[in-house]
């Protein structure tokens, strides 16, 4: 075989290879909006909204109960000891509701942590409604501080009349310089 087509060959190659990592390099930065995408369409997740809404007089629906069940959770080994003060409240929609949480944070080192709320049924997050939230911010813990936060929030009441228990979960990050 002469070198001239091998060459041409090597270099096809080469070509193919180079066009595929730069294919696989732009899907993988592609790969987060296209999810926020995909979860926003479909409902999948329970993405919740991690910014104030103002707080809108709207209709009370006195005729029905929804529960919402507060799940609490630590990341990894975050010295974090976290939990709400109720494990569910019952709520007519439209109706808004406070619910305090507590942290204490279990090191001799202070830390910064970030909450990532979260809904089940995941299509529900349309129906949330937080005024005011700790997870929109993050949350700086001295050494053995005990803290109180909370969450104002009302479910729509056009959640539909299927839906009788919603879940609302927080998972704390911690985000400390390291």
């Amino acid at each position: 075989m002469s070198p001239v087509p091998q060459r041409r060959s090597n270099a096809k190659v080469l070509i193919s290879v180079v066009l595929v990592v730069i294919a696989m390099f732009g899907f993988g930065f592609a790969l987060v909006p296209l999810y926020d995408v995909f979860c926003e369409l479909t409902g999948l997740n329970g993405k919740v909204k991690t910014e104030a809404q103002a707080e809108m007089m709207a209709r009370v629906d006195q005729s029905r109960w929804v529960t919402v069940e507060f799940v609490t959770t630590v990341n990894g080994s975050m010295p974090l000891e976290f939990r709400a003060a109720v494990n569910k409240i019952k709520v007519h929609p439209g109706e808004y509701q406070t619910v305090t949480f507590y942290g204490v944070n279990r090191s001799d080192k202070a830390l910064i942590g970030r909450a990532i709320p979260s809904i089940a049924p995941g299509w529900t997050t349309q129906f949330l409604k937080k005024s005011e939230c700790f997870c929109f911010n993050e949350q700086r813990f001295e050494p053995h501080q005990e803290r109180e936060m909370v969450v104002r929030f009302a479910i729509d009441p056009e959640l539909p009349q299927t839906v009788g228990d919603v879940s609302l979960s927080y998972t704390f990050f911690d985000i400390s310089p390291q």
